[in-house]
């Protein structure tokens, strides 16, 4: 028997830079349940599971019992090497009413959940909004309203006044296109509304323009070297053969694809193909608006799960064209409608979610585009069901995350600046309107005792992260 060859890989060829933070992220709705404890108000995430709009049943009022078991969890991390965790914090439990009187039990939870994060070398990051307004929010109109938008101006400066002390990254708004679009557009997520074109855009606007108040609050209100930037969930791109011309090409649809989010934040305006796209759809603003909106930020957080297009160069207009696309990306790009995809293309979708790739040009196109000085994959990860993840053997995710790794690490290794990565999720949780199904997490939660159970994925994680290395 032969030894291994002499140019194998070996781990130190696939090391991350040191310092380089290794995490996991969750979502208050989806973990905390104690849904009316201790001062909590209902979020439109109560409403919508209450009504029954979750697919298998689901609420979120006990979900994985996070809130009574915080510490257990953190000592989850623990286990597997983390050093930083990423969570959101329940704008209703802070504030029951959206605004007026804050209430201390809520806030005190999460300084308690804080300070057990620090006693246990794990660095908080905390999400302002993960898509559960205050119902009394939604009542008054939403994210439909401006006065949302400023009142989430106010609740981020009163946590910025409180936990900066403790936290020093705060991530404004998760996924805008996510609650934006499925929750306003096509009303599959909460509030579940099926809102005009027109009416979704003011939407978009209001949700940009709270990011950018709530950066102006942060910045007024936190301790000295306090960083805060969004997470969103980047319509991201790729080149379909890596020449010049198709990276130049992937940049230039990266940033057309993502005018009414990314763009706009990044670059205080939006571009005029975006308003003529829109035209009589388009929303109201001032020059005001898009000043605040454009508030410098420190970092940008991205969530990461595949490459929505791969592009290459055309002598069209735009000067790309999309080689497969799938149905976030917006028309007239997009090559094909999302009503008939699965019959033209039956593989596209399928091809697209299954793109390590998206993790180099996620990230290093965030500097071709807007020049991006640090940035954090906030989320990345995959759905197994029960099934799959029998006896903790989840082997898939295994696959799944070293091919994801080892493109992070090239991006890396060619110098953009990711500074960690947070896997979703820490545990299997509520997925928002498809229930308990899909199993995210590194650990297993049996719904029944709560007990937490560490899969396969989980001691891979852990040997990455002691090694800093893709294993």
């Amino acid at each position: 028997m032969t030894g291994p060859p002499t140019n194998s890989t070996t781990s130190a060829d696939r090391r991350f830079p040191d310092g380089f933070l290794w995490g996991t992220a969750t979502a208050a709705f989806q973990i905390e349940g104690a849904w009316d404890e201790d001062g909590k108000g209902p979020s439109i995430w109560d409403t919508f599971g209450h009504a029954g709009n979750i697919r298998d049943g689901s609420t979120g009022d006990v979900a994985v019992d996070h809130y009574h078991r915080y510490k257990e969890d953190v000592q989850l991390m623990k286990a597997i090497g983390a050093t930083a965790y990423r969570f959101s914090i329940s704008w209703p439990r802070i504030f029951p009413d959206g605004i007026g009187q804050p209430n201390a039990k809520g806030l005190d939870f999460y300084r308690r959940l804080v300070d057990e994060l620090l006693a246990n070398g794990i660095e908080p990051f905390a999400t302002l909004y993960h898509w559960d307004l205050p119902q009394a929010l939604q009542d008054k109109g939403g994210w439909q309203s401006r006065d949302t938008a400023k009142a989430f101006g106010d609740y981020s400066a009163y946590i910025a006044a409180r936990l900066s002390d403790r936290v020093r990254h705060f991530f404004t708004i998760n996924e805008f296109s996510s609650f934006v679009e499925l929750g306003h557009g096509r009303g599959i997520l909460a509030p579940g509304l099926q809102l005009s074109p027109g009416q979704v855009n003011q939407v978009r606007h209001h949700a940009v323009l709270g990011h950018g108040l709530a950066v102006q609050a942060i910045r007024a209100q936190a301790r000295a070297g306090t960083k805060v930037g969004p997470a969103e969930q980047i319509i991201g791109t790729a080149p379909v053969i890596e020449t010049p011309e198709n990276i130049r090409a992937a940049a230039a649809a990266l940033r057309d694809f993502n005018a009414g989010y990314m763009t706009v934040m990044m670059e205080g305006r939006y571009t005029d193909a975006f308003l003529a796209g829109q035209a009589a759809d388009a929303p109201t603003f001032t020059s005001e608006d898009l000043q605040i909106i454009g508030s410098p930020v420190d970092f940008i957080g991205t969530n990461i799960y595949m490459v929505h297009a791969f592009v290459r160069a055309s002598d069209s207009e735009r000067g790309y064209e999309v080689v497969a696309g799938s149905s976030m990306v917006p028309p007239p790009a997009r090559p094909y409608q999302p009503t008939h995809a699965r019959a033209q293309y039956p593989n596209s979708e399928i091809a697209l979610m299954l793109s390590p790739e998206s993790m180099y040009w996620g990230s290093r196109l965030l500097v071709d585009v807007w020049g991006a000085k640090e940035i954090f994959i906030t989320e990345n990860g995959m759905p197994t069901t029960a099934e799959e993840d029998a006896e903790g053997f989840d082997t898939g995710r295994v696959v799944w995350l070293r091919a994801y790794l080892t493109e992070l690490q090239r991006a890396t290794a060619d110098g953009v600046p990711v500074r960690g990565y947070f896997h979703w999720s820490l545990m299997d949780n509520l997925e928002w309107g498809a229930g308990m199904a899909p199993k995210f997490g590194l650990h297993r939660v049996d719904l029944a005792t709560q007990k937490r159970t560490p899969k396969l994925s989980a001691a891979w994680l852990r040997e990455v992260a002691r090694q800093n290395a893709v294993v």
